[in-house]
């Protein structure tokens, strides 16, 4: 479910980016279409995780964590692989950088190449809000859902850290339609 709901995050965010003047003309449709279609495989890259790790009921020790996280980067390697030379330039690009670098940070300090503000390219800025806010407002194996204000929150504190600040702001300008998607995928 986390994939999909994560997709559906993304097109509300990129609906909500192309009516902003800073984001209009970067959206094209074809962009659009890509960067939906690469948020379904932002996590291709934990096939490569033991389930032992993947599925662990509790909080992971630093070695699973370092384990955990080479997951961004096997995603980037297995997209490269899989979609080499199948004639779609643009999508193989979003979909390897989407996967790459999801878990950057605006500060520099994500992995798994410590890339920081705007050399974090757009579309793993955006997939890495809706990959967060799904994975903390869904129940895991190892936590129940957090309450969702709380996830907002956390979200509008990773402004400037986390998150590219100016897309905290229009995500949570979305809250209303993102509420109704949440509401409606709910998973008890």
């Amino acid at each position: 479910g986390h994939i999909d709901r994560s997709r559906g995050y993304v097109k509300i965010f990129l609906n909500e980016l192309r009516k902003h003047s800073k984001y209009r003309t970067m959206l094209s449709a074809d962009y659009c279409k890509n960067i939906k279609k690469a948020a379904l495989m932002h996590d291709i890259g934990k096939i490569s995780i033991p389930d032992a790790i993947l599925q662990k009921p509790g909080k992971l020790t630093d070695k699973e964590y370092k384990i955990m996280k080479t997951h961004a980067a096997v995603g980037g390697d297995i997209i490269k692989k899989t979609f080499g030379g199948i004639g779609e330039e643009d999508f193989q690009q979003i979909a390897y950088e989407v996967a790459r670098h999801h878990h950057e940070k605006w500060n520099g300090k994500g992995y798994p190449d410590g890339l920081k503000g705007e050399e974090i390219p757009l579309h793993a800025r955006i997939m890495a809000i809706a990959d967060v806010f799904d994975a903390i407002s869904a129940k895991r194996c190892y936590r129940d859902a957090m309450p969702i204000d709380t996830c907002f929150s956390i979200i509008e504190e990773g402004a400037g850290e986390d998150f590219d600040p100016t897309l905290v702001e229009v995500f949570l300008g979305a809250k209303d339609k993102i509420l109704e998607y949440y509401m409606q995928e709910k998973v008890e």
